[in-house]
């Protein structure tokens, strides 16, 4: 009876590689105890709880779970059967005040005793077990269960990380999180009322786990409510501030801090101080008598664990009552960018409570029981985010730091060392052998902008077009310059960067009736996957004979890349098309100037993921500089080995004179851009007159917080160390997506083609009419069953969905989740 119900572990389990997964279900209340310190009573309160639990009557609370992951000192010390000897000595000890009769089914276990602790550690894989009764009088009326588990326990006492290296028992992080995983999802613990979990860390806050890792980091997956035990020893105001912060840094919510009064009002500082946000619990002083069996002391502490319960009982009420609301009031309030309302059921709406790594962690209701699940961000929430757990954990303090330091500072005319350092970076990173100077802005789109000012500016000197004297500027006005681009271009949401891009949805009448589209915009050959080979196509308006411009299929990418195409009849066609085009315009355009060019290089973002062929661009780009156009690189999506490499001109092999960043740049966690360019583009601004300066910038230009998280990002991803998919021989990312799954993806009969590059993986499924497009919904039902189902957080181009990681993100993780998109576009061929 006892073995059914307490449903212990029976085997070691391997846990998934993926160190920022972890489901936490939010119908059992769940806590886990951190401490300001080792030594402040941890393992008091947690026992203290368990009782104040257990003796409850509101809530009904049937059992408790109570975990150690991982305990040092064993078996001579055991946090685990501390809890399981005490809490049925604090009922029976106050059992005259409970009404009713109650059967208590205690059971301890640890799971995997290190071998030094030898012959000791055979008994104690097997459970202990006992049954108390306390309360009322007669036969009990019910039964309540307390488990308590430790999972990895070494002999020596010392910090985790020694005793595993000391005594030859690693405990990885992701199997410890395995075992914590494990335990929270169990159920069927006792029948009927609630089920609480308790789980006490080792240590204080910030004391490494069996790998090193902070147990702050170690458990920040599952992002459990903390209960932090504070110290009240004199500066222990100080260390309970200190591990305080620590949890809130990584995003913890503190539901309650409590510690032992020792005379020193450190509990009323810590209130005053902390303006009520969190409940502060004094305790009463803990005998020092090693004799003491502490009932007394429990005895007298009972009341404030009381109060301590119901202070947790509360958090958790108004934490899922928060949870379940926001789908509704997200409905009522909100106005989502890229989103028509009426096609977005409340129930569709992606509840997001935290984020961890490349996961979100999504309220969801499963099986009628709310959840908080984790979801892969296969969208990269729109393409800015790269760090994993680790990086992340980073860009938070540091940018903690900067906000500390500055605050905010005005830039112009001022220097700051996030902006300085940061902008040494860029230059020695993607602006390397092309750029010397960085403008700061707060988002791609008004990069772009930027660019686009730079860009005419030069081409207005060298083709002596600005005004030299005040005869010259009703001249001047008639004068119109604009872009070349591609069709299918996307450089932003702002109204002069819409301009340069070529008429699609994004810039009809109903989104920008000013939109006139300033520019010349060629159709650019595109390369793909399809039944597994690489292929060329071209579009209609290159008028070409089959039999002049070579091969149209290529075995491998770095075929497509190879320079020695230069060479070849395609290239020769690319030259042809494009002089034929520029010619054309001047002979139709009398105060018509093309004055920029301006591509993304390799990839299309927006307007569908396509690949671009690399050769095409790169003529392009020679014929511009030949003819003094200013070049623009819109790398706002491809930069920073969002496609392998650190920069997409390594890919096309040339350099711009401008080039626009974001989203990467900063990891993702907070906007900013640069626009870099040339000595010579920042030269033709220069005069002895303020009104030929770049008369632009926004109210946060070059903001320290953007700046440090820039410069931490960007050390981060090329430094082989922390980015551990980088190879540092070839400085590119390895190769992410799984090969031969993505030539099997190729030859589904419904998909059309595949682009799979860096940390992009493309598919556009075969749709036609309205199927197809930007507006497409053809694909609705499989983003549905990948989001819910899956729980892949997925948000496609129309007929096209992609998925999207980190330059950091393991392979496998990377290969799991496109496993499961082949399995349901596999199926979806099948419906369709």
């Amino acid at each position: 009876m006892l073995r059914r119900l307490l449903l212990p572990f029976r085997q070691r389990r391997r846990y998934s590689s993926s160190s920022s997964s972890a489901t936490v279900p939010l119908y059992a209340p769940t806590f886990a105890v951190f401490g300001a310190n080792t030594g402040v009573g941890k393992t008091l309160v947690s026992a203290g709880l368990a009782a104040a639990l257990l003796s409850s009557r509101s809530p009904s609370v049937s059992a408790v779970s109570y975990l150690k992951p991982l305990q040092t000192g064993y078996p001579a010390d055991s946090d685990a059967r501390f809890v399981f000897s005490r809490t049925p000595a604090q009922l029976r000890a106050s059992s005259s005040s409970s009404p009713r009769a109650t059967r208590l089914v205690a059971s301890c276990r640890t799971l995997f005793p290190s071998p030094a602790v030898g012959a000791e550690a055979e008994p104690l894989r097997e459970i202990q077990e006992s049954v108390v009764s306390y309360g009322g009088h007669g036969a009990a009326e019910e039964t309540k269960v307390l488990s308590c588990r430790t999972a990895y326990a070494w002999r020596q006492p010392v910090s985790p990380h020694l005793a595993a290296e000391r005594e030859g028992m690693a405990a990885g992080d992701n199997e410890v999180r395995g075992c914590v995983e494990q335990w929270l999802l169990e159920e069927g613990l006792a029948e009927g009322g609630e089920v609480w979990k308790v789980l006490e860390t080792a240590g204080g806050v910030a004391s490494p786990g069996a790998s090193g890792v902070l147990q702050c980091d170690l458990y920040r997956p599952f992002r459990l409510p903390a209960i932090l035990v504070g110290d009240g020893r004199l500066g222990g105001i100080s260390s309970t501030l200190s591990a305080y912060e620590t949890l809130l840094l990584r995003g913890y919510d503190v539901s309650a801090v409590i510690l032992e009064d020792r005379g020193l009002s450190n509990d009323k500082f810590l209130l005053s101080f902390l303006r009520n946000r969190v409940h502060v619990l004094a305790l009463p002083q803990i005998p020092e008598d090693p004799l003491d069996d502490l009932t007394d002391w429990f005895s007298e502490s009972s009341s404030v664990f009381i109060v301590l319960k119901d202070a947790l009982q509360s958090f958790h009420l108004n934490r899922n009552e928060r949870l379940n609301s926001m789908q509704r009031k997200s409905k009522d309030l909100l106005w989502w960018p890229f989103t028509q309302h009426n096609l977005v059921p409340q129930d569709s709406v992606t509840v997001i409570d935290s984020r961890c790594g490349e996961n979100f962690s999504a309220y969801k209701i499963k099986d009628s029981k709310m959840m908080l699940v984790p979801q892969f961000d296969a969208c990269a929430s729109w393409w800015t985010q790269g760090p994993d757990s680790n990086l992340q954990i980073e860009l938070a303090r540091d940018m903690g730091y900067a906000a500390a330091r500055y605050g905010h500072v005005m830039f112009p005319e001022n220097v700051h060392e996030p902006a300085l350092h940061s902008a040494e970076i860029l230059l020695g990173g993607v602006g390397k052998g092309w750029a010397s100077r960085v403008y700061y802005s707060d988002n791609g789109s008004t990069a772009i902008e930027i660019a686009l000012k730079m860009a005419f500016r030069k081409f207005s000197l060298d083709h002596g077009i600005l005004a030299d004297s005040e005869t010259s500027i009703k001249k001047e006005r008639n004068i119109q310059l604009k872009v070349l681009a591609l069709n299918g271009s996307y450089h932003g949401d702002t109204l002069g960067a819409m301009e340069a891009q070529a008429p699609s949805a994004y810039t009809s009448f109903l989104q920008q009736p000013w939109y006139s589209g300033r520019g010349l915009f060629l159709d650019p050959p595109t390369v793909y996957i399809k039944s597994e080979m690489y292929n060329l196509s071209l579009p209609q308006s290159m008028l070409h004979d089959p039999q002049t411009y070579g091969d149209t299929c290529f075995s491998s990418q770095a075929e497509v890349f190879c320079k020695s195409r230069d060479k070849s009849s395609a290239a020769d066609l690319y030259l042809s098309y494009i002089n034929q085009q520029l010619s054309e315009f001047s002979i139709s355009s009398n105060s018509e100037y093309l004055a920029a060019l301006i591509i993304e290089p390799v990839i299309q973002g927006a307007g569908g993921m396509l690949m671009i062929d690399p050769l095409f661009q790169r003529i392009l780009v020679s014929e511009c500089k030949s003819r003094k156009i200013p070049v623009i690189f819109d790398e706002v999506f491809t930069g920073f080995w969002r496609l392998g490499v650190e920069s997409a001109s390594e890919l096309l092999g040339c350099s711009p004179d401008i080039a626009c960043y974001a989203k990467l740049m900063t990891g993702g966690i907070i906007p900013l851009a640069a626009t870099l360019a040339t000595e010579e583009v920042f030269e033709s601004f220069r005069s002895d007159s303020k009104l030929t300066a770049l008369l632009h910038g926004h109210s946060y230009t070059a903001h320290p917080m953007g700046c440090a998280a820039a410069l931490k990002a960007i050390q981060w991803y090329r430094d082989p160390s922390t980015n551990l998919n980088l190879d540092a021989n070839h400085m590119k990312l390895k190769e992410l997506w799984d090969n031969a799954l993505v030539k099997q993806l190729s030859s589904l009969p419904n998909v059309k083609r595949v682009v799979s590059i860096g940390t992009l993986c493309a598919i556009e499924l075969k749709a036609e009419g309205l199927d197809s497009g930007y507006a497409s919904l053809y694909a609705s039902s499989l983003v549905q069953q990948l989001r819910k189902e899956d729980d892949i957080y997925v948000r496609p181009l129309g007929n096209v969905i992609y998925l999207m990681c980190g330059p950091c993100t393991p392979r496998d993780s990377c290969s799991r989740q496109l496993l499961k998109v082949h399995r349901r576009i596999s199926d979806f061929n099948r419906a369709h």
